[in-house]
């Protein structure tokens, strides 16, 4: 089931793209590298609630990161959940999937936590993980241990969200302010909807089908709620 043919490129490229940037705004702010910064407050690419109108922003904010310790974090969990998933998938499958999580945090934030800056690939890692939910509805009888992979995503899912509320409301400054726990959410959702809209069913059944359709329309509604929200506002 696993495929390295072809490669699972997407992931590996991702991953080495928000290395990059880190360590270039490390470079050029020439400040220390701590487990909570450097923010970048200033780039072109952070998402900011008084940016809404540059577009690009609400998806290349997942470049940035608020410290090594955030960085690591992303970088280790999509390079241990999303390759799996892209060599069984796929890479444009888990590059829909990713992106598809990426947006919905920037939209989630600018909806319910609409003062907050933000960076970070917090939303597309949150997608893959509850992707891996999708892919066990969709191929339970075609995985070993799907409960077990299940209960992991959980726990990991569980103490990265309490970590990022702690840090919201514990001490609300903007470095702080940069790491949004709505974007986590909204990444989950979206990974689990789109997920079960886009990776591969090895086994369709009709209830399948009907969780296809639901899928696509709680996605598709999210979507169009938040960016009536923001041209609105």
């Amino acid at each position: 089931m696993y495929s390295c043919m072809p490669p699972p490129f997407f992931i590996l490229t991702i991953t080495l793209v928000e290395l990059i940037f880190f360590a270039y705004y490390a470079i050029v702010n020439q400040v220390e590298v701590t487990t909570s910064g450097p923010i970048p407050a200033d780039s072109i690419f952070i998402y900011r609630p008084d940016r809404k109108n540059e577009i690009w922003r609400f998806f290349f904010y997942m470049v940035l990161h608020a410290g090594w310790l955030h960085l690591i974090f992303n970088l280790l969990v999509q390079l241990l959940v999303g390759l799996p998933l892209e060599m069984v998938h796929g890479s444009v499958r888990i590059g829909v999937v990713y992106m598809a999580g990426v947006l919905a945090g920037s939209l989630a934030t600018s909806v319910f936590d609409p003062n907050c800056y933000l960076v970070g690939a917090s939303g597309g890692v949150y997608a893959l993980l509850a992707a891996h939910l999708s892919n066990v509805l969709l191929n339970y009888n075609h995985l070993e241990m799907g409960l077990l992979r299940v209960i992991g995503v959980f726990l990991i899912a569980s103490v990265d969200v309490s970590i990022a509320i702690y840090h919201r409301y514990a001490t609300p400054d903007i470095q702080q302010e940069s790491i949004s726990y709505v974007a986590h959410l909204a990444g989950a959702l979206a990974g689990l909807t789109i997920g079960l809209l886009v990776l591969k069913n090895f086994e369709q059944k009709l209830h399948e089908q009907l969780l296809w359709w639901m899928a696509l329309g709680v996605y598709t509604a999210c979507i169009i709620l938040a960016l009536l929200f923001n041209i609105l506002n």
